[in-house]
């Protein structure tokens, strides 16, 4: 009779459910919802796991980078490829280099490395610097917000790839031209990062939650770094997956203008330099870059907007509004 007062059934307490899913894996689940994501995420693996192991196919094909082949190009005829489709052989499986003779398939996956590590690198470095400034124009008084603003629109406005080929021009040779293009790209597009996260940081400042961070006694760097971070993430995540391909283009066409990554370490866009003189005699050595550089662009901007569309469901909900048929009382 535990269970009766006078006659009459105790209430159990009710058992709690489930509670809501972390945020990653909310975000998981909505990323699987979309096949082009999931697509878009698996390529990128595959170069990344290519790239990684550059060193271990340059072993198994026995094949260097930056060994020259003379035999396996036709002098006489200025330097094309011995055999069909770009020498492609059971030693060169993606043919070889016009002229020199060099291995295409190691120099592609060789190139993707630095491609990668410069793209990759640029974007944590403006992310970085992005964030540090939107957050300290936002948090500053009315004359700090107003010169920083100044300054992000000036880093704006500028025009990076000029001034990025002016500053690798006069750089010291000894220097790491990739470690070069990170710093130069990286601080040098910030603006549109700053300005999106002081934006976001002066929504944020009349939220209760905020409010009440202050009231507690916290300071300024406690309260950006405990409630003002963690709610800016999303739209961070999202900014830098998009400046990504970005990133890679410029690294790109730094390189194409022979002012980015020197020989004979390859890149991308360096191997596109030199096969602007061989698009008619040799096609795929100019077509393989070329279509990784597009397969990855595209890859990075797929999978960005599919993030950003996961980190904030609401705002694709707002892009629909207005686009589907009224529905009837």
């Amino acid at each position: 009779m535990s269970g009766l007062v006078w006659g009459v059934a105790r209430p159990r307490p009710a058992q709690p459910g489930p509670g809501p899913a972390p945020p990653g894996r909310q975000v998981w689940r909505r990323l699987r919802t979309r096949p082009s994501a999931l697509a878009a995420a698996a390529v990128l693996a595959l170069l990344v796991l290519l790239a990684l192991t550059a060193p271990l196919f340059t072993q198994l094909t026995g094949q260097d980078p930056n060994t020259y082949h003379d035999d396996l190009v036709d002098s006489a005829r200025g330097g094309v490829p011995l055999g069909s489709f770009g020498g492609i052989s059971a030693d060169h499986w993606l043919g070889v280099e016009p002229g020199t003779g060099r291995d295409l398939f190691t120099r592609l996956l060789h190139g993707a490395r630095v491609s990668l590590l410069v793209a990759l690198g640029a974007v944590a470095v403006q992310t970085a610097v992005g964030v540090s400034v939107g957050i300290a124009a936002a948090l500053g008084n009315r004359y700090v917000g107003q010169l920083i603003g100044r300054l992000t629109d000036v880093m704006i406005a500028l025009p990076m790839l000029v001034i990025a080929i002016a500053l690798t021009a006069v750089v010291p040779p000894g220097f790491p031209r990739p470690l070069l293009l990170v710093l130069v790209i990286g601080l040098f597009d910030w603006g549109g990062t700053a300005r999106m996260v002081r934006s976001q940081t002066l929504a944020l400042n009349g939220l209760d939650f905020v409010e009440a961070a202050r009231l507690s006694g916290w300071g300024p760097l406690r309260v950006a770094r405990r409630e003002l971070l963690p709610s800016l993430a999303a739209p961070v995540i999202t900014l830098a997956a998009i400046k990504v391909p970005t990133a890679i283009v410029a690294e790109a066409s730094l390189s194409f203008l022979g002012v980015g990554v020197k020989p004979p370490t390859p890149s991308w866009g360096q191997m596109l330099s030199s096969a602007q003189t061989w698009f008619r005699a040799d096609p795929a050595y100019v077509l393989l870059p070329a279509g990784l550089l597009f397969v990855t662009v595209l890859a990075f901007t797929v999978l960005g907007d599919a993030v950003r569309s996961a980190l904030d469901p609401r705002e694709t909900s707002r892009l629909r509004v207005g686009t589907g048929k009224e529905r009837k009382p």
